[in-house]
């Protein structure tokens, strides 16, 4: 399954051409610029149209000519622009195109389109399933039902679905815009259902009292424990927020508070390919107590499957460390498997699935230098040392470039101080910034934690072409 998406903003965009606010600012900042949502699965199946769907697809490069099948979710202008049928009957030679849809959102469409014109109307309503023909092999979609409405009377709010789409080669996405949380008959239909891709809302940010049928940071972590309750969602989802509007914070705090419930951003024209796309890889970095390993454990605890890596190992005699070890094993769920190992390498190469968390990479590291007694080895007998040191580091990170488990990576930031006094505490200040930075790049999201507080790390890359023309 290929999913690129053609919008990932809320009716209004993002930014709003009028609204100076916060958001609005920074997305201007940056030239971002968020359309109405929207998805195309493999080249065939597009999920919605609305008013920015041409537009962006044509600024992206995107050709919609091999489109043979719309699901249109609800008849809100934002995701339901008529247009596109006449658009699409000044080209000659084209195949039929389904619509598929609530009735109400097709009766906005029928008299666009000419009694001659190649296109069909299928009416669909919550818990119909049906086969969608296409060239690379037959996809299915069900309708499930929305939580739009909110008592007005909105025909189009309160007959809007959510798609759930497998294509011809198995892999399933949820759509979920827009929708407040789902209901239970919902949840019934999705079960066991392990969607590779969840789409879903995140419109109102931290404005909870918005009485709409659409989601807020406060609803949007409940709806996701009840899908991983369903069977919906697991730790190899990838969970994407759209329908984003100027009431989510700006893009950075956003992001942080997002990734702390297993969900992401994207930008318009984003691909998530599903035949090559892996899980993601997470590296979490920061001083002692800043709170980095209770975000690490946040992060994991929307998956299913947990095995939690515990490098430090017993230290006989030292309460103190055995206090600290209590302490993080008595803050994990009872179901999660602990290997208390210094062998990372084996543990990630041994693993293809499910969520890997390790904490922490500072401790391995103190581990592997003890092995080779490299604290109190001088001159070219460290050397060789600190060459095998560093074969580790490159196997570990080989390691994590090549796993399919979704990661999670602690480690400690100790290079920000004062230097330290004794050529050891040189050496193992180096050789983990030198870890830190190779795992960072090896990972797909870095983040900085300073107070109990995250910090996204963008890498040299991002920054170096983020204003690249």
């Amino acid at each position: 399954m290929r999913v690129q998406l053609l919008g990932t903003g809320s009716a209004d965009g993002l930014p709003n051409p009028f609204c100076e606010c916060a958001t609005c600012s920074d997305a201007r900042l940056r030239g971002q610029v968020r359309g109405s949502s929207a998805a195309l699965v493999d080249g065939q199946v597009l999920i919605d149209f609305g008013p920015t769907v041409a537009s962006t697809a044509s600024r992206l490069g995107v050709s919609l000519h091999d489109v043979r099948h719309v699901l249109i979710t609800h008849g809100h202008p934002d995701h339901l622009l008529p247009d596109f049928l006449l658009w699409r009957s000044w080209i000659e030679g084209l195949g039929t195109l389904h619509v598929w849809g609530p009735a109400h959102a097709l009766a906005r469409l029928e008299h666009w389109v000419a009694a001659t014109a190649p296109v069909e109307f299928h009416t669909l309503s919550a818990g119909d399933e049906r086969t969608l023909p296409l060239e690379s092999g037959a996809a299915t979609v069900r309708a499930l039902p929305a939580a739009h409405a909110h008592g007005n009377g909105d025909i189009y709010a309160e007959e809007a679905l959510l798609y759930d789409v497998t294509a011809a080669d198995g892999h399933r996405l949820l759509y979920a815009s827009d929708t407040g949380p789902v209901s239970e008959a919902c949840l019934a239909l999705v079960r066991d259902r392990a969607f590779d891709v969840l789409l879903i809302e995140e419109t109102f940010g931290h404005h909870a009292s918005h009485g709409t049928g659409h989601l807020d940071l406060t609803t949007l972590p409940t709806v996701l424990a009840d899908l991983v309750r369903a069977g919906a969602v697991s730790g190899s989802t990838d969970v994407i927020a759209i329908h984003l509007s100027h009431h989510n914070p700006p893009a950075d705090e956003l992001r942080t508070q997002l990734a702390a419930m297993g969900v992401r951003c994207a930008d318009d024209g984003t691909v998530i390919d599903t035949r090559t796309s892996r899980a993601p890889r997470t590296f979490i970095v920061g001083g002692a107590r800043s709170g980095k390993s209770a975000f690490a454990e946040a992060l994991a605890a929307r998956a299913p499957v947990v095995v939690y890596v515990a490098t430090g190992g017993e230290q006989p005699g030292d309460t103190e460390w055995a206090a600290r070890v209590h302490a993080h094993r008595e803050r994990r769920p009872a179901h999660w498997t602990t290997i208390e190992t210094a062998d990372l390498v084996a543990v990630i190469s041994g693993h293809a699935e499910g969520l890997l968390l390790i904490d922490c990479i500072s401790l391995w590291l103190t581990r592997v230098l003890d092995d080779h007694d490299a604290w109190a080895t001088h001159g070219q007998a460290r050397d060789r040392i600190v060459d095998v040191v560093q074969a580790s580091i490159d196997a570990l990170v080989a390691a994590v470039r090549s796993s399919r488990a979704e990661l999670i990576i602690v480690s400690n930031e100790v290079g920000q101080g004062v230097v330290p006094p004794t050529s050891a505490g040189r050496l193992f200040r180096d050789l983990l910034g030198i870890a830190n930075a190779r795992l960072a790049d090896a990972c797909d999201h870095a983040w900085f934690m300073v107070a109990g507080r995250t910090l996204p790390l963008a890498s040299t890359h991002q920054l170096l072409t983020r204003d690249a023309p």
